[in-house]
């Protein structure tokens, strides 16, 4: 891809619409992450007091399988769809628009057909190779899954490049984990077991599936009428790469599970390992969402050479995922115990250290911002490549050294250092390309904020007996404690600017900001 120095800065009130616009969709995302986070720790809240650790330790392993085929199958045609679609609608060429669309989800399916005979032919060979047969059932239902979870992720994927995530948050945010928890409840009174929670994983996902398709051809039906060009080299180009990368990106979050899985931990300890995860997960959810706004702006910002507002929501997306994940991590940090005894009792107590540690690796992730959708949506997707294939090596090898002396919390440590570590080279390979690090003041006193909130919740920990009485007393005064800081400290230009354009009034007041910007966020 050519390198892109720069226009001339923008006038102000341009940049302003860009953070206006991808505000509106990251709350959006926002709102809907959280309730697909509450939706999926219910579900495994189900599986734990209904099944027990060791049938929540096979759902992971299973889940993990369908997660890592499922980026296998896609071949990096997500982030391809995206941006391909964004930059043919930036240049006004429909023809290129459907042919990269078709192409993207043609090949996806077959690829995830494919797969899934495979791995429906292979579960009980990769059910002994995780030393439980019983994972067989299991392994079969995730092939059914398959196609439809692939296809469902690549129709979202096109959907945001309209640069609007109305499609993905309701449909991939909400419906399908909303779909997936009635479903697995209903399966557990029925006494269906966890055969009945795979298959309420199906039906969600083909019905997902269904709703994702419709919803992207809507979106094609506005697109001028045109025969479909199809240019396959640029968008394999990305996409292979892209492929890769993911494929990486996603071995790191999974692979833990299946290595213990391998040395023979047993569904016990993995349930408590995917119970801590699943906690850290939710601490940082505020990511993906403010990713998947800020990936289609910085796309059609970055192809138009505008790098003065590319750097600027760069900076803003990273302060509002660290100050809004920071009440999460200091609560992982200040009550890791009780959050573990809340989900499965007592049994999962002995998780809090391996929750401390995943917790400090995804705080990294978080400071660090969205630098890898910076680094793939500006073409910088081979860069991406290799750093999630080193840390996906490194990661390994840590596994294999500390997983067998320190079990889950070998696994946990390995995973912290791994993460941590390439979050780090992506930033300083980011302002090696756009000469800009995402350190902004509201951080720093963001960071302040949450060094208040754990002091106090060290206190009430303290203070308070009984870990229920703890965890609730504790929580509040958290929350309580940060938003006080952060107010006394003074909110940004730019926080105040967010605030109001996710009102109504704010929201009309943006749109109409003249400028040749005016549509972004639409």
């Amino acid at each position: 891809m050519r390198e892109v120095t720069g226009r001339p800065p923008a006038a102000p009130e341009a940049g302003d619409q860009q953070v206006r616009g991808m505000a509106r969709g990251g709350v959006l995302n926002l709102g809907s992450a959280v309730l697909s986070q509450v939706a999926l720790f219910l579900v495994m809240l189900l599986l734990a007091r209904a099944l027990g650790v060791r049938e929540l330790g096979r759902y992971a392993q299973v889940y993990a399988v369908l997660s890592l085929l499922g980026l296998l199958s896609l071949s990096g045609f997500r982030a391809g769809l995206t941006r391909f679609v964004a930059v043919h609608l930036a240049d006004d060429e429909p023809a290129a628009l459907r042919g990269a669309i078709r192409l993207g989800i043609g090949i996806s399916a077959v690829a995830s057909t494919v797969i899934a005979l495979c791995l429906a032919v292979g579960a009980p060979w990769l059910a002994d190779a995780l030393h439980d047969r019983q994972l067989t059932t299991g392994l079969r239902l995730a092939a059914l899954c398959l196609p439809a979870a692939t296809v469902c992720e690549a129709a979202l994927a096109a959907t945001r490049g309209w640069r609007t995530q109305r499609a993905y948050a309701l449909i991939g945010q909400v419906y399908e984990p909303a779909a997936r928890l009635v479903l697995t409840a209903v399966a557990l009174a029925l006494g269906a077991g966890l055969t009945g929670a795979f298959w309420a994983l199906v039906v969600a996902s083909w019905s997902a599936a269904g709703l994702a398709l419709v919803a992207l051809a809507r979106m094609v039906r506005r697109v001028p009428a045109a025969r479909p060009a199809y240019r396959p080299g640029e968008l394999f180009r990305f996409s292979t790469v892209s492929w890769v990368s993911s494929l990486s990106s996603t071995g790191l979050i999974w692979v833990d599970a299946l290595l213990l899985g391998f040395f023979d931990y047993g569904p016990d300890a993995i349930g408590v390992y995917h119970v801590a995860t699943r906690l850290v997960t939710i601490a940082v959810f505020v990511l993906a969402p403010v990713n998947a706004s800020f990936g289609p702006h910085l796309a059609h910002l970055y192809h138009q050479g505008r790098l003065d507002e590319v750097r600027r929501i760069y900076r803003v997306a990273t302060g509002w995922v660290l100050r809004l994940s920071l009440p999460a991590f200091v609560a992982l940090l200040v009550f890791p115990e009780q959050l573990l005894r809340l989900v499965g009792g007592p049994g999962l107590a002995g998780g809090a250290a391996v929750t401390v540690v995943l917790a400090l690796g995804q705080l990294v992730n978080a400071a660090t911002g969205p630098c890898g959708t910076l680094l793939n949506m500006s073409g910088r997707v081979s860069v991406n490549m290799m750093d999630n294939l080193a840390a996906l090596l490194l990661n390994v090898l840590l596994n294999l050294w500390l997983i067998p002396a320190y079990g889950i919390l070998g696994a946990a440590v390995a995973w912290a250092v791994s993460l941590a570590a390439v979050n780090v080279a992506r930033v300083w390979q980011v302002r090696a390309q756009v000469h800009t690090v995402p350190v902004t003041v509201g951080m720093v006193k963001g960071l302040a904020a949450a060094l208040v909130a754990m002091g106090i919740g060290f206190g009430v920990r303290w203070l308070i007996e009984g870990w229920t009485a703890q965890l609730a007393v504790g929580l509040a005064a958290i929350v309580v404690a940060y938003l006080a800081v952060v107010l006394a400290l003074g909110l940004s230009r730019e926080d105040v600017m967010v605030l109001r354009s996710v009102t109504r009034r704010g929201g009309r007041r943006a749109a109409a900001v003249p400028g040749p910007t005016a549509r972004v966020g639409s």
